[in-house]
């Protein structure tokens, strides 16, 4: 995912608001304006973004800016099915992913490559 972004083709992501505490919502709600580090899995630098905006969809009925920022054009079932797959283990959880579940959403542009 790393390297979409270094290409530019990833430029937004997102997580069932779920999944997420009060206290993590709140400092994703306060990178608006602000440019963080990317890491790897090594906790290695690999580049710079800052966050444009975050705001809140459904899984349903995406905003557009995350389907074409997450890579997907235009294409939301192609995102939809993509992201079942990866939230998965929220069902194994007991936190089933519908069309109503909530998406927080993050969208960021490449400052600079480490």
């Amino acid at each position: 995912m790393i390297q979409q972004i270094i290409d530019g083709k990833k430029t937004a992501t997102a997580g069932p608001k779920v999944s997420y505490t009060p206290e993590e919502l709140e400092g994703i709600y306060g990178l608006v304006g602000k440019v963080c580090t990317v890491t790897d899995r090594f906790g290695t630098p690999r580049c710079n973004v800052r966050h444009l905006a975050v705001f809140e969809t459904t899984f349903g009925n995406p905003d557009p800016r995350l389907v074409q920022g997450e890579g997907d054009g235009e294409d939301v079932e192609k995102f939809q099915t993509d992201h079942t797959k990866a939230w998965e283990g929220m069902a194994a959880e007991g936190i089933p992913l519908t069309d109503d579940t909530i998406l927080v959403v993050e969208l960021f542009e490449l400052v600079e490559e480490e």
